[in-house]
């Protein structure tokens, strides 16, 4: 083969070079998969149209329903629901090859009967005796709210949706992605839970004005427990219905598209609740049929089931399911949950001090042929879509193609820069910042592997932990936040917040997200109802009015926010090359670096303001500052003259007036 991108990942890492076979081998096996779906199926799209045969599904030519399940160890499946009175024995179904079985029901005997909103469900018997269960591939599953009970729920709606996105492309809104991360039941800030079409109508529109060109879902898929924050699913094919209808998440899918704005899910194929009665587990009497048997199918941290990725059901269940969220609901890509747990058998619960912990131990290789087949096939529906993987381990060639060595993401999130801040925040004075480290954490990365830099994780945020603008103001911020009102504290907090934004957005990647509310400093943490907190939903929600009130400073925040946002955006910083440190001076914590030909000076000082801070620039000229945290509109103190002029003097020195708790943006120019 003379692909000059043959194992490129090699080529460009010596370090990886006695790793050759073992990255070979990753080729390989993709490969052996691929060709073996392709005899069988056709081609790997043909192959992840799993849900158009199993679940329920309108056969035409026979002018009736088919609904088929894999269950290859239940001894017999019976159809219930409304449709029979839930009669456990009238509707049985039929064996077929392959561990299939499946039942038809002529349009004629059953369209009084089987409609539109009917409940069904399932009962499996098998050696572990009789349940009724939900069917895997169910498209909609509602709660009654007496019994609590979930069930499947028969959709087909009278009028197909009318997309009206048939022109949208997601190309631009991915160039320098800018994402918007959001949950739609916390997305309102009434103490309840929030609809698609509120978050469309509503929040949408703050994404868009706000500069954002992505907007990222959390717990779409059906989870049965609110406060799992969408990660324990139980029903990979149905979008949440305690948000709303499946025609109203493509309303807000559609609408998103009409803004300019790109939508990518949060998909969730690394674990499964491990609810009997809701989910997968033990579907068909085994505890091996979609999971592994025993302790290596049991995620102990997450409480959680965890996928045989190398069985081929299995593989056409969640390919199928990636298939389905594109094609049905228009989604433009997904953001990954849990990667470093499916990469190892250890799932990422161990320090990687060498590179043999990504070749030589412990690597689960069917999860990573399951993770390029999936990216594979994201590209291949739409070559415009996204795949973000959430991962920490620094596993090499993870953001690079199969050709190269690698596993087929785009880009990969920086899990280490969050953890960075809230840990200098919770153990260390702000005097005791080693810029080394600073410049270290955000710009250590993998060469050619694109990076989402993030300053704070929606998970740090949860019950028992706080939002960074909590941590840099704690409970002075319910006391000290009106703009009449001068304190130390909130000074401090709104000076290092922005800071942080700058310094992660400058310098942390190749595309920037941010969870929705933090941009305008969003207090406290978050706390779904439970019974640890009288299922109270204070804590769920997002408190727009505190950035809109003109009382509050929590608005310079936001304007802040917007203007860096559109920097970046305008002057393509996301697009450029890593940047280039100009002058690093750790006694007064001074970091100067350069990115798109903008000139990033950072102070992060607690105290010291230095006038005729000089450093070298990177060439001869005039210099003009672009952007200033100091400035009043952002809650600065507006010590820096704006309207100045910058030059380089014979020995190509800038010369600034460079104030505690500031950083300078300044750009060159001609004449």
């Amino acid at each position: 083969m003379k692909d000059d991108n043959y194992l490129a990942i090699i080529k460009e890492d010596p370090w990886l070079v006695s790793y050759k076979e073992e990255i070979l081998q990753r080729y390989v096996r993709f490969q052996r998969a691929l060709l073996e779906i392709e005899l069988a199926e056709g081609s790997l799209t043909e192959f992840a149209k799993g849900h158009t045969y199993f679940g329920i599904n309108f056969d035409k030519e026979r002018d009736g329903w088919y609904y088929r399940e894999w269950a290859p160890k239940a001894q017999s499946l019976f159809l219930i629901g409304d449709f029979n009175g839930w009669n456990r024995e009238s509707h049985p179904l039929k064996r077929v090859e392959w561990g299939s079985w499946e039942i038809f029901l002529p349009r004629d005997q059953y369209e009084e009967t089987f409609v539109h909103g009917g409940l069904i469900k399932v009962h499996v018997v098998s050696e572990k005796g009789a349940i009724d269960r939900i069917p895997a591939y169910i498209k909609r599953v509602v709660q009654d709210e007496d019994s609590k009970d979930f069930a499947g729920q028969l959709w087909f709606p009278e009028q197909d949706f009318a997309w009206t996105d048939a022109d949208f492309s997601p190309k631009r809104a991915f160039t320098g992605p800018l994402i918007y991360e959001s949950h739609v039941g916390m997305g309102q800030e009434k103490e309840g839970v929030g609809t698609y079409r509120e978050f469309a109508d509503k929040i949408l529109p703050k994404v868009k004005e706000n500069g954002y060109t992505v907007v990222q879902l959390m717990a779409v898929m059906e989870h049965p427990y609110y406060g799992s924050f969408g990660y324990h699913v139980s029903n990979f094919y149905a979008p949440s219905s305690r948000f709303g209808t499946p025609e109203e998440l493509k309303y807000l899918v559609n609408k998103a598209h009409e803004l300019g704005l790109a939508v990518v899910m949060d998909i969730v194929h690394s674990h499964a609740v491990q609810n009997v009665a809701e989910g997968l587990n033990e579907f068909d009497g085994s505890d091996h049929q979609y999971f592994h048997p025993g302790p290596r199918g049991y995620h102990e941290v997450w409480d959680s089931k965890l996928f045989d990725y190398g069985k081929y059901e299995v593989k056409r269940f969640l390919l199928s399911n990636i298939r389905y969220w594109m094609e049905e609901f228009h989604f433009d890509g997904f953001r990954f949950d849990g990667v470093t747990s499916m990469l190892y058998f250890h799932h990422g619960l161990i320090t990687f001090g060498h590179y043999d912990n990504y070749f030589l131990k412990d690597v689960d290789w069917d999860a990573i042929i399951y993770m390029q087949l999936a990216n594979r096939l994201i590209h291949e529906l739409n070559p415009q879509a996204i795949s973000i993987a959430e991962e920490v381990s620094g596993m090499p060639g993870l953001c690079r193609e199969p050709l190269e060595g690698g596993i087929g993401f785009d880009y990969r999130m920086a899990m280490g820069i969050p953890d960075f801040f809230i840990r200098i925040l919770k153990e260390q004075r702000d005097e005791e910042w080693d810029m080394f480290e600073f410049w270290k954490a955000l710009s250590d990365r993998r060469y050619k592997e694109k990076t989402i830099a993030y300053a704070e994780s929606h998970d740090q945020a949860l019950v028992g932990d706080k939002s960074i603008a909590f941590w840099l103001m704690d409970k002075e911020m319910y006391f000290h936040m009106g703009v009449d009102d001068s304190h130390l504290v909130v000074d401090r907090g709104i000076a290092y917040h922005k800071l942080f934004r700058m310094f992660t957005i400058a310098l942390g990647g190749e595309g920037y997200l941010n969870f929705m509310g933090n941009e305008f400093g969003h207090p406290e943490w978050i706390d779904f109802p439970r019974e640890g907190n009288h299922w109270s939903y204070k804590y769920a929600r997002r408190q727009w009015s505190l950035a809109e009130d003109d009382t509050l400073k929590y608005q310079y925040l936001l304007k802040w926010d917007r203007a860096m946002v559109q920097l970046i955006k305008r002057r393509k910083v996301l697009l450029a090359p890593f940047a280039e440190q100009i002058h690093l001076d750790p006694g007064n914590k001074v970091i100067v670096f350069q990115r798109a030909d903008l000139l990033f000076v950072f102070n992060f000082n607690t105290s010291r303001s230095i006038f005729d801070y000089q450093f070298r620039a990177p060439s001869m000229g005039k210099y003009r500052l672009v952007l200033n945290s100091d400035n009043k509109k952002f809650g600065g103190f507006h010590r820096i003259d704006e309207k100045l002029d910058y030059y380089t003097d014979q020995h190509q020195r800038l010369s600034v007036y460079l104030t505690n708790r500031t950083v300078l943006i300044l750009s060159r120019v001609d004449g």
